[in-house]
């Protein structure tokens, strides 16, 4: 498997295995299956709510903890909100059934995120996670947090697709030090990517599918992505992707798909930031 390296060190698998939206009753047998078919990142959330299905299916796998690369993520946080990161920290790890975690990202951009980041350096320092980062920052709010803490968020976890690419932002964490990933790297099939022409004429070439293609094209920007998938011959399909290379041509053509704007909704716009800041998990 390709990997990248972080900004202290840590390698993260380039292509790994995302679960947002399986429902918890399936997330295990989908997270088994993923791991017999060679993924080895694994990425949840608090707000999944199926962070212990995760862990079981980690737990039966027999696979050394070492081998595996394990993502979750922080919810919005009030203050006093380093108390609070830690609570939530220690209530994500034990549905886990883990000793550390390889990245803690902060979900969203919203609350206490000073307190909340604060929280987070302390439990990297103190070896309970390898790496922190945050994921739907965008630039603005992604340097202000670089400049004024000591440690700088190893990744940054965005919307990227064919048809918003952030080619800008990703040179912009480049400068900082922050590796990109991708969520939403299908765009969920809106406007009727798997079915679209420039797609499918370049799997042609490769003998590939549409899918395949969309991950070849992050993975060769450089971008790591967790695609998602209940069905098993989609996942083996998703990670056959290390043995064919786009050509600058076919990568040029991919380009001109960009919209520059989000298919789903705008981290800054007023009204989502008050539905989200709103919303509260429980343990």
């Amino acid at each position: 498997m390709q990997t990248v390296t972080l900004n202290n060190g840590v390698e993260m698998p380039i292509l790994g295995f995302g679960v947002y939206q399986i429902p918890p009753e399936q997330t295990e047998q989908a997270v088994t299956d993923a791991l017999a078919a060679g993924y080895r990142l694994l990425d949840t959330a608090a707000a999944y709510d199926n962070e212990e299905a995760v862990g079981r299916a980690i737990k039966s796998s027999g696979i050394p903890r070492e081998e595996l690369f394990v993502t979750t993520k922080l919810w919005v946080q009030d203050a006093p909100a380093e108390e609070n990161t830690k609570h939530a920290f220690e209530t994500s790890l034990n549905k886990l059934g883990l000793e550390y975690l390889d990245l803690y990202l902060m979900h969203q951009p919203y609350g206490d995120v000073y307190g909340q980041w604060r929280a987070m350096e302390s439990l990297h320092r103190d070896g309970r996670t390898k790496a922190i980062g945050v994921a739907n920052f965008y630039p603005d709010r992604l340097v202000d947090l670089v400049l004024n803490n000591e440690i700088t968020p190893a990744v940054n976890q965005i919307e990227t697709h064919p048809f918003f690419q952030r080619v800008a932002d990703q040179e912009l964490l480049r400068e900082h030090g922050v590796q990109i990933q991708s969520w939403g790297g299908f765009a969920e099939g809106k406007n009727n990517l798997f079915a679209l022409p420039l797609l499918s004429e370049i799997g042609k070439q490769h003998g590939k599918s549409v899918a395949q293609v969309v991950l070849r094209w992050l993975i060769q920007r450089g971008i790591v992505t967790i695609p998602k998938s209940v069905r098993p011959e989609r996942m083996a399909e998703n990670i056959d992707v290390f043995d064919f290379e786009l050509t600058d041509e076919q990568m040029a053509s991919i380009a001109t798909l960009d919209t520059g704007a989000s298919l789903f909704f705008d981290h800054r716009d007023p009204e989502m930031v008050g539905r989200l800041s709103k919303w509260r998990l429980t343990d």
